[in-house]
């Protein structure tokens, strides 16, 4: 039995011996083109949030911050990025304040950005009470740029009595700050319910495009809100961007002190 196994191994092995070794499959010479990269045109959308139309074109860019960008690291926003300006939520209806405000606006400065700041509207929460909320916020002697109130919602009015309340408020904020406050709304909701309301107001109009947003009445606006998911240094996660619009400039929106 042993001797069989054996003699079994052996013709095995030289079998295999007298097989002819197969040839290692040559690998197939890679010749590298040329290739001639296109140039990047950037877009206002594009698909990497890091490359932005602040990076290449000649417009004035801006930011609006709230608390839900939480702590932004404030010096390599104003040193590191091509933000020139920046709005700061300040407070909301009669009862609400940003939490971060006042670090906020403190920080902006400190680093070299024009700074403004912004009341959240609401049409149907007592006018006067939120004035005051506003104006225990917003102080004139830390303002580089008018005040912005953002409006954003009927609060289920009529068309009638919502503008009635949206134009009072704008008289009272003209009267506490002497200057027109700029109006923040989007294009749609411009287009809806106030075409013809805000004809003696700088308009800052949020679309998130590639095209430049056109009104129904086709006037002109301040600046346009053109992403709400803009990346930049100093801001984790998504930011507010904004640029000034048809030759208008930041002298446009100063604070006249």
């Amino acid at each position: 039995m042993l001797t069989a196994l054996c003699c079994w191994l052996m013709a095995g092995t030289a079998d295999a011996a007298s097989r002819p070794k197969k040839k290692k499959a040559k690998k197939a010479r890679v010749t590298r083109k040329h290739v001639v990269k296109k140039p990047v045109v950037l877009s206002v959308h594009d698909a990497d949030p890091w490359k932005t139309c602040e990076d290449t074109c000649e417009h004035v860019h801006g930011i609006d911050v709230s608390h839900y960008q939480n702590d932004v690291f404030w010096k390599a926003v104003g040193e590191e990025t091509n933000m020139a300006y920046v709005y700061l939520k300040a407070s909301e209806g009669n009862d609400r304040v940003d939490a971060l405000y006042a670090r906020n606006i403190e920080l902006a400065h400190l680093h070299g950005l024009k700074v403004g700041s912004y009341h959240y509207f609401r049409p149907k929460v007592n006018l006067k009470e939120q004035l005051e909320n506003f104006k225990s916020q917003c102080l004139p002697g830390e303002q580089d740029l008018i005040p912005m109130l953002d409006v954003e919602t009927m609060g289920d009015l009529t068309t009638g009595a919502f503008c009635d309340s949206l134009t009072k408020f704008l008289g009272m904020m003209e009267e506490a700050y002497h200057q027109k406050p700029i109006v923040y709304t989007y294009r749609n909701f411009y287009n809806k319910n106030l075409v013809g309301r805000l004809d003696n107001y700088q308009l800052w109009i949020a679309m998130y495009a590639d095209e430049q947003p056109v009104l129904a009445d086709e006037r002109d606006y301040t600046m346009w809100q053109y992403t709400c998911k803009g990346r930049i240094k100093g801001v984790k996660g998504e930011v507010d961007k904004n640029r000034l619009m048809n030759g208008h400039r930041l002298f446009d929106i100063r604070y006249r002190h």
